[in-house]
């Protein structure tokens, strides 16, 4: 055994008995695991060598577990700018006219309007769409301000006042449209600084109502039928 491979053996038993993997001492030497099993067979490690042995490899898991969550988390990040790239450009030519506005409107009511024939009525938590549906309302009908009325559903530990204001301010909404609050008293936990509450907006106009449930009737008619 030449000098070198002498010194590459200590290093790697020196290793061995600090409680390094095989792995880990083929990796940091480069010296084939078979040999170093053979050089290793006869090193009896004491019980504080084999905890350390036990700890670099429970280390040495978490570390590979982190990195394995990184790069999932990469992978993920990346299949979700891709998708992102391809809505734009798919986006990216559509112009949304009367038809195609009253189109989309019937369909997100028939989803989550009012089914009941008294008004057109519409709630939601989440401001942006409902801000985009009442911005579409305006766009393709000439509605009668004076017939919109809300009402909030609110959380025990939330702020009315600063509430209503955030809804009108958002929906163009007066606050004197805004009718009782109404409060769920069964609140337990603390409310998320996010939350805004639901907001239900009334317009009191059947005939539109009608209009927009029938033409929602005939879009899962055509929805049906698609494919043969």
């Amino acid at each position: 055994m030449n000098s070198q491979w002498f010194i590459l053996k200590e290093r790697a038993i020196s290793l061995r008995k600090k409680g390094f993997s095989i792995k880990y001492v083929e990796k940091k030497l480069g010296i084939n695991r078979s040999t170093l099993s053979g050089w290793f067979k006869a090193i009896e490690l004491t019980q504080a060598q084999r905890d350390q042995l036990l700890l670099n490899w429970k280390n040495g898991l978490a570390i590979a577990q982190k990195k394995g969550g990184q790069w999932h988390a990469d992978q993920g990040e990346k299949r979700r700018a891709a998708i992102r790239k391809e809505v734009e450009i798919f986006t990216s030519n559509i112009h949304i006219d009367k038809t195609i506005g009253e189109l989309i409107l019937a369909t997100f009511y028939l989803a989550e309007g009012t089914k009941r024939e008294n008004c057109f009525r519409v709630a939601n938590s989440n401001s942006e769409v409902l801000k985009g549906f009442i911005s579409l309302l305006r766009y393709l009908y000439e509605i009668d301000e004076s017939k919109l009325r809300c009402v909030l559903h609110l959380r025990k530990d939330q702020n009315e006042a600063e509430l209503k204001k955030y809804w009108s301010d958002l929906l163009k909404i007066p606050l004197e449209k805004f009718l009782k609050t109404q409060f769920d008293k069964r609140t337990v936990r603390e409310t998320y600084h996010h939350y805004k509450g639901v907001c239900i907006v009334n317009y009191y106009d059947m005939a539109l109502q009608r209009r927009v449930l029938y033409l929602g009737e005939k879009i899962l008619g055509i929805i049906k039928n698609t494919g043969g």
